[in-house]
């Protein structure tokens, strides 16, 4: 039998086990919090559209539009002023958002991991008693919100003076309209990509708090490398969702796996933002960590190689060499030779 220590009553702590993956149990604390906070048990939140805050496209696509409009409005004022620093904003931004990505990722994983080993991996992303409990519900509107304060990241870019690719602004805007089309559609197959993507942000978030920090990090490529296999997983998964929905409702002939859950605008939203990341951030990569070194580079580099290699030369031997390249490079046809005794002469060409 399972020991558990509870030094309070929403404390549970002892042995890992399947529906206690961490040792401690995750969800007593966040329903004490968020009762705390709210008045009333996160189970017992529900998704209204029109009634829950953001839960409209016409509220989500004006605060979109308001970023899109403070983002490049700011970069132009900002145009002829100097950048602030804001070292220490953007420390904590980025360590809250780890924070905060790690929490949610706990509770997702705490939620999710006894159904799939259970249940099965087609009916945690196809069944709502699966991947769309209430439980699941909150926890898909809290990574939802969060997507709009991630909007922040843009912010401290421009007001530092830095450059809004396209990459960054269009997958921040997209990211939330993405989350926001999903909780509308009841898609049960949300979890795993969300899952993913807070993986990749404790980790993304984590780096930029400590390169504020002034620390060097040298694995800054994997963070890409990371997210491109998340891509390649969300594709896999929500293919295979939207495929055996499609299949099974209207071309049933076909092989599939059943009845999928979810709406059918969730699933194109789903398919077309997801695939133009994969494209995008393969773009990234190859444009960012694979060009092609200039001639002129390679050449400095052989020279340092092969300075590396050469040895040391006496105080004499360097006062000789200086004193030939002075010539050569001041005058563009100065002609020298070495007596015996170590001095140069030199004859110049009128």
């Amino acid at each position: 039998m399972d020991s558990v220590y509870k030094p309070v009553d929403f404390i549970e702590l002892g042995v890992p086990t399947l529906d206690r993956p961490f040792g401690l149990a995750l969800w007593p604390i966040f329903e004490k919090a968020y009762e705390a906070a709210l008045g009333y048990k996160p189970q017992d939140f529900r998704f209204v559209a029109g009634e829950t805050s953001l839960s409209t496209l016409k509220a989500c696509s004006i605060t979109l539009i308001t970023y899109y409009i403070i983002i490049f409005g700011g970069r132009e004022l900002m145009r002829d002023r100097p950048p602030f620093k804001l070292n220490f904003l953007f420390k904590l931004h980025n360590f809250y958002l780890t924070a905060i990505s790690g929490a949610l990722l706990g509770l997702f994983v705490e939620q999710i991991l006894p159904t799939v080993v259970r249940e099965g991996l087609f009916f945690a992303i196809c069944d709502h008693r699966g991947g769309w409990t209430d439980k699941m519900v909150i926890l898909y509107y809290l990574n939802y919100l969060t997507k709009f304060l991630e909007l922040i990241d843009t912010c401290f870019l421009f007001l530092k003076k830095k450059p809004l690719t396209f990459l960054h602004t269009y997958h921040h805007g997209a990211t939330a309209l993405l989350c926001y089309t999903q909780l509308i559609g009841n898609t049960a197959v949300s979890w795993p990509v969300i899952t993913l993507n807070l993986t990749v942000h404790v980790v993304m978030y984590w780096y930029y708090f400590q390169s504020a920090r002034g620390i060097r990090i040298w694995w800054k490529k994997y963070i890409t490398i990371m997210q491109i296999i998340q891509f390649v997983l969300d594709l896999g998964f929500v293919y295979f969702a939207s495929y055996t929905y499609f299949t099974s409702t209207y071309w049933q002939w076909l092989p599939n796996a059943g009845k999928c859950a979810g709406e059918e605008f969730a699933a194109i939203a789903g398919i077309c933002i997801l695939t133009s990341y994969l494209l995008l951030f393969i773009a990234f990569y190859f444009a960012t960590y694979k060009k092609p070194v200039p001639k002129g580079r390679k050449r400095a580099t052989s020279a340092l190689i092969e300075m590396k290699d050469e040895k040391i030369p006496t105080v004499g031997e360097a006062r000789r060499r200086f004193s030939i390249g002075k010539g050569d490079v001041a005058n563009g046809s100065a002609t020298g030779s070495q007596t015996p005794n170590g001095r140069v002469t030199r004859s110049r060409k009128a």
